[in-house]
């Protein structure tokens, strides 16, 4: 499998390992990481996001987990290719099981959102089989600091399920992106970043493509740091 190529750095991909998605960019490229040192990626699957993150904040220290084992080679090695190596590093961990005495300034996590199912693809990554929503939260509210954000992206009707068990943990919702495919079509994910701090939440959207396969301007400005986009004359 060809590797995906970015500007600063590129992943390798395997057929047992989901691949690059539009969600884990969007994610990599919308979270607040201003003022994020440490760093946790739960299911990092090929590193991109921890990538992205590490280009946008060169402060930042990043421990990314997984619980497949394939997927924390490819991403360690995409890791030790990058620019970032000495910044980024990849752990065989079971979110449910994980512990550490380091307080996180920023949790993110692309979570498999799918339930239970008899597909075969992807099990581990878009299943809810190893990792459910309610798991995921709490642990990540006992590892989150004070002042720190969770970041998540999720189907936009998993949203308010999701809200109330974070609210359960503590954790307040403090800004909502809500993404469209295109400009016409209903919103079918969301990026929402919750902290023990209340606040009102900020609500944004935001549109991938302008038209089938033609990407929108906030979509090329979003990610201009990072995709190679081919120029038109």
């Amino acid at each position: 499998m060809k590797p995906f190529r970015f500007q600063q750095f590129e992943i390798h991909q395997s057929s047992d390992v989901f691949r690059v998605g539009t969600d884990a960019v969007l994610i990599g490229a919308l979270s607040n990481v201003v003022n994020a040192k440490q760093i946790l990626e739960v299911g990092t699957g090929t590193g991109i996001i921890s990538l992205m993150l590490a280009q946008r904040n060169p402060n930042a220290n990043i421990l990314a987990i997984d619980i497949n084992p394939e997927a924390v080679q490819i991403s360690q090695n995409n890791f030790y290719n990058s620019p970032f190596a000495d910044r980024v590093q990849s752990q065989h961990q079971d979110f449910k099981n994980f512990e550490t005495e380091e307080r996180f300034d920023l949790i993110v996590s692309n979570p498999p959102y799918f339930e239970t199912n008899s597909s075969e693809k992807d099990i581990l990554a878009r299943q809810r089989l190893e990792l459910d929503f309610s798991d995921l939260i709490q642990n990540a509210s006992q590892l989150l600091s004070d002042e720190g954000l969770f970041s998540v992206i999720i189907p936009i009707d998993s949203e308010k399920q999701f809200t109330k068990i974070c609210s359960d943990n503590l954790l307040c919702l403090q800004r909502k992106v809500i993404i469209k495919g295109i400009n016409t079509s209903k919103p079918k994910r969301v990026v929402l970043e919750y902290s023990f701090q209340k606040s009102e939440v900020t609500e944004e959207y935001f549109v991938i493509e302008k038209s089938p396969r033609v990407y929108s301007d906030e979509y090329l400005e979003l990610t201009k740091d990072f995709h190679i986009f081919k120029k038109t004359l």
